[in-house]
């Protein structure tokens, strides 16, 4: 029977005295010569393997694609590192934000297009435009998994690019809507095809960044949330008023040349994201690739170095059933999971009710926007500061509760302000709310830490965005009509999920920290011959291993 997966040929280990079993000869050889203890650490925690059968151990699969470049013994200096990671992040990063603000700009343009009559040229009707959206949400959550597994199965750069294209295609016959019908299957198209988009990212950066350097480059990502609210917007302004050309309301050009310009990038995209690290080599990306030998080298050693599980799959091998049974399985995860699901609640209604406290000002659209531009410059402050903080501290979930205290007191301003106030007074307080801290990326990397494996990454990634679009159709139902115009039931809804967030992120922090002191016990009171034949033999794998301690 296993236990926190110390199976039982671990447990036969903590009562030996003395190495038994089947052991390669070297193997044996190696651990009777004696050794230092460091070296049987984990490479994750930044120790280098010098024995020879622990390098045997660790070293990637055949089927690796970087295998031809991995060397134990090969040595770096900080300065060449960083000068390859600024390559990376100029010629990889960059790119997918890029991807990332088409992938935000198609999101969005509905609500553009619906302050330009679509909804009366239509026919539709406030409640059918609402069921449209949660089509979309529904769609998108249920549609998370598979396109996941899609891109382990063809190779994250391609189904990235073949996302974009497919729901651009989807989004431009939006400009060809007539009626209800066409909207809602619109929308259930484009939520399948935008399904996965950011477990795909990741999957696909990890290939290029360790642990500790993915969650800054996710908070990249979601920068693109806000500029693609202000970029969008002037866009939309603009396109809106070529309303009347050859006879064509605004918001069917808005939604037509917007996922065209999408579809382009995505066919760009097909042809300019390579597949791996060592595999940059295409007429496209130039007949020597974009790294040197040496520049491969260092990318993939310090990424094994930093996780060596990350050598235990090629990025085409697609997961068997019995590895998604595990992660789904996998316990470990599940309060990441509870977080994805309501963290974001308490700003999610929100960011609707400041467009309609703007619109009860009786602003133009242009001016709306320039009054969020406060808003989305402290959202951007917070992003960045709070991620880099949070691995400059090495602490991540308690520094996360910051994003529900910040929700507190102005939920309780809310609350407390007289019911025949202007709209100033509200739209202050649901401003600064707006601009709560974004811990997306945070928990995110946590996800991603915390798998333990790239089965277990892939799937887990994948369970907690869908566990956090979910709150976004949860959210939907919150401020509800008969509570308008102040929503003084919605806010005291919100009020309880902060503090429930509060709660629920200090539980997870004592979760980890209960089971790595556990391990921790354990394999110090192990002998260095123990800990030797356990690494040898173990079938534990990811974030059941002894020597694997949960990042928080």
């Amino acid at each position: 029977m296993e236990s926190d997966g110390l199976n039982f040929e671990l447990a036969n280990l903590l009562e030996e005295d003395e190495v038994k079993g089947s052991v390669e000869d070297e193997s044996k050889r190696s651990l009777e010569s004696g050794f230092d203890e460091s070296d049987l650490l984990h490479t994750k925690y930044g120790e280098a393997i010098s024995n020879s059968a622990l390098r045997q151990i660790y070293r990637p699969v055949d089927s690796y694609e970087g295998l031809h470049r991995y060397d134990s013994d090969f040595k770096w200096s900080k300065d060449e590192e960083r000068r390859v990671v600024r390559k990376i992040d100029w010629r990889i990063c960059s790119w997918v934000c890029l991807m990332f603000l088409a992938l935000q700009v198609d999101r969005g343009n509905i609500m553009q297009a619906r302050s330009d009559d679509m909804l009366e040229s239509l026919g539709l009707t406030a409640d059918e435009y609402k069921t449209g959206q949660a089509i979309y949400f529904g769609a998108l959550v249920l549609a998370e998994l598979p396109s996941q597994l899609l891109a382990k199965r063809l190779g994250a750069n391609v189904w990235l690019s073949v996302q974009m294209i497919c729901w651009s295609l989807v989004a431009s016959m939006q400009s060809g809507m007539y009626g209800p019908n066409s909207f809602w299957t619109t929308r259930a198209l484009i939520g399948v095809f935008e399904a996965g988009f950011v477990p795909s990212s990741i999957l696909y950066l990890s290939n290029f960044y360790t642990s500790t350097e993915l969650p800054i480059r996710l908070s990249w990502l979601w920068i693109a949330y806000p500029t693609t609210k202000i970029v969008s917007a002037l866009l939309a302004y603009s396109l809106v008023h070529l309303s009347g050309l050859y006879n064509i309301p605004g918001w069917r050009w808005l939604l037509g040349l917007e996922a065209a310009l999408t579809c382009l990038l995505g066919c760009i995209s097909y042809l300019y994201l390579p597949p791996s690290p060592t595999q940059t080599v295409s007429p496209f990306r130039g007949e020597e690739g974009w790294f040197t030998a040496k520049e491969e080298k260092i990318i993939v050693n310090r990424i094994l170095r930093d996780d060596p599980s990350k050598g235990s799959t090629s990025n085409r091998e697609p997961l068997t059933l019995r590895q998604l049974r595990h992660a789904l399985s996998d316990y470990h995860m599940y309060p990441l999971y509870l977080l994805g699901l309501t963290w974001q609640m308490p700003m999610i209604p929100i960011a609707n009710w400041m467009a309609s406290t703007l619109h009860m000002l009786g602003l133009n659209p242009l001016t709306t926007s320039l009054l969020t531009l406060p808003s989305y410059a402290i959202w951007i402050l917070n992003l960045l500061v709070f991620t880099r903080v949070s691995e400059w501290l090495n602490e991540r979930i308690l520094l996360s509760t910051v994003s529900q205290i910040w929700c507190l007191p102005l939920l309780i301003a809310l609350e407390t302000l007289v019911q025949d106030r202007e709209a100033w007074q509200t739209w202050g307080p649901v401003m600064v709310l707006y601009a709560q801290p974004h811990i997306h990326a945070i928990l995110l990397g946590l996800a991603s830490r915390n798998a333990g494996s790239v089965p277990s990454r892939t799937v887990a990634v994948a369970v907690y965005d869908m566990c956090f679009q979910a709150s976004n159709l949860v959210s939907l139902n919150i401020y509800r009509r008969e509570d308008a115009p102040y929503y003084f039931r919605g806010n005291k809804i919100l009020l309880c999920v902060a503090a429930w967030n509060i709660v629920l992120l200090v539980a997870t922090k004592n979760f980890y920290t209960f089971y790595n002191r556990r391990r921790e016990r354990l394999w110090n009171n192990m002998s260095s011959e123990r800990k030797g034949k356990y690494l040898a033999t173990t079938k534990d794998e990811g974030n059941k291993r002894l020597d694997f301690r949960f990042t928080h």
